[in-house]
This record gives structure tokens, C-alpha cells and sequence, in this order.
């Protein structure tokens, strides 16, 4: 009965109920639990759901940006699709716990290593791309990337990044970000995070999770920043 309701909140998380169930078990099932069952295991669909997230977020990006070059979308689309933040989502989706994994990889740590997590998380859109056609599949592409791309700034680190390494420089401290509010439902969370750099607070994030309200928050105080003359623009 856990299992199941695990199951449901996934389901609502992802924004999409499956007509197979079998295919949602499948996905979250790591190649050491069924190692000699072909079919049976996530690695056929995380190949599928490679390929559809490139094409979603490459439809994304070029209905953001229509006016960006070839090379400049590639360079894009690099940034937000990579191991670490597909597993970022997969931590977002809570997808570790619900994971099928052999005793070696669960004795080694294996819920919680970004390979095995983005592995699951592009599995889980070809299950979706399989079980309902590519329209469900860009939808939680657009769910899960869409505010991703809106703040995509190209060819620059994220914002986190960048604001550390100013912070750094200016004050000889990184960054300090605070979790002010968390509030909706599971599938809707919505996460406030504060931001102090030098010891003043310099503005606000929000997200669906925390991560991305740190992201936002990181933004708006690089604007800050730049409007004081501390930090030069771009």
C-alpha cells in the first residue's frame, strides 16, 4: 500500500497519470535489480527519454530565443541538460526512495548518485513519451525546464556560481541563503529563499524548488549588485 501511494504522488508530482502502470515501474528500475532481464529494467527507455528531452528543449529554447543561432541553442541546451541537473530534478521528484536497485548498489550508496538519478529521471520521460506520445512529454519537459530556460543567460555559469565567486572577491565570504517559506501541496510546492551577501540581505527567490528559488534569489542580487556599481553588467 506504501508503494502504491508512493506511486500516486509521483504521478501528481510529474503532472501525468500513466495508462500502464508497468511502464512507471520499469522506469524507476535500475539495470542491477534486473541485470539479465532485457525489458525489464530503465535502460532502454532513459535512452528514449535522452532523445525526447533534447527535442523538447531544443523546442523550447528556439521558442524562447528565435532569433538565437544554431550554435548559440546548442550551447544552451548543454547548460540546462546535464547529469547533474537531471539529477537535481530526480532529487526534486524524490525519485531515490522509490528506486529498484540489486544489494550492491543499494549497499553503495546507489539512491543517491547523480548518474543512477538522471538515468532514472530521463527513463521516467520516456515512459511517459512511450505510454502517451510526445505532447505529455514536452508538457513535463515545460514543467520541470520551462523556468530553467526563462532565466537562461547564454554562455555565462548559473547564477549561484557566479555570485560566489563575486562574494568571494568583494567580502572574503560566500553568500549566506535562508529558506523563508515553503508552502502548496506536494505536486505544487513553492519555495521563498533570502539572500545575504557581505552580511545585507539583497533580495528574494522563488521556485518549485529549493534550488531554483536559490537560483532567483542569486539573479536578483547580482542585479543588486550591478545597480551599486559593485559588479559590472554581463
Amino acid at each position: 500500500m506504501k508503494e502504491k501511494r508512493q506511486f500516486e504522488v509521483l504521478q501528481r508530482e510529474l503532472g501525468y497519470r500513466f495508462n500502464d502502470p508497468s511502464l512507471l515501474v520499469r522506469a524507476i528500475t535500475h539495470v542491477s535489480f534486473q541485470r539479465n532481464k532485457i525489458g525489464s529494467h530503465n535502460e532502454v527507455l532513459e535512452f528514449l527519454g535522452d532523445a525526447v528531452l533534447d527535442l523538447a528543449i531544443s523546442d523550447l529554447l528556439m521558442r524562447r530565443f528565435p532569433d538565437k543561432s544554431e550554435g548559440d541553442l546548442s550551447r544552451m541546451r548543454a547548460g540546462l541538460v546535464n547529469s547533474s541537473v537531471l539529477a537535481d530534478k530526480a532529487t526534486d521528484l524524490k525519485l531515490g526512495s522509490l528506486l529498484f536497485l540489486g544489494k550492491g548498489e543499494e549497499r553503495s550508496g546507489g539512491r543517491e548518485k547523480p548518474s543512477i538519478l538522471a538515468g532514472a529521471f530521463e527513463a521516467l520521460l520516456g515512459a511517459v513519451y512511450q505510454d502517451g506520445g510526445y505532447e505529455p512529454a514536452r508538457r513535463l519537459v515545460q514543467r520541470f525546464f520551462g523556468s530553467d530556460v526563462q532565466v537562461k543567460q547564454l554562455g555565462q555559469q548559473d547564477y549561484k556560481t557566479r555570485l560566489q565567486e563575486i562574494s568571494q572577491m568583494l567580502f572574503r565570504q560566500p553568500p549566506v541563503y535562508r529558506l523563508i517559506s515553503e508552502s502548496g501541496p506536494d505536486h505544487e510546492k513553492r519555495f521563498v529563499t533570502e539572500i545575504a551577501v557581505g552580511g545585507k540581505v539583497l533580495g528574494r527567490g522563488e521556485g518549485r524548488s529549493k534550488k531554483q528559488s536559490e537560483q532567483e534569489a542569486a539573479m536578483r542580487a547580482l542585479t543588486q549588485l550591478q545597480r551599486s556599481g559593485d559588479v559590472a553588467p554581463g
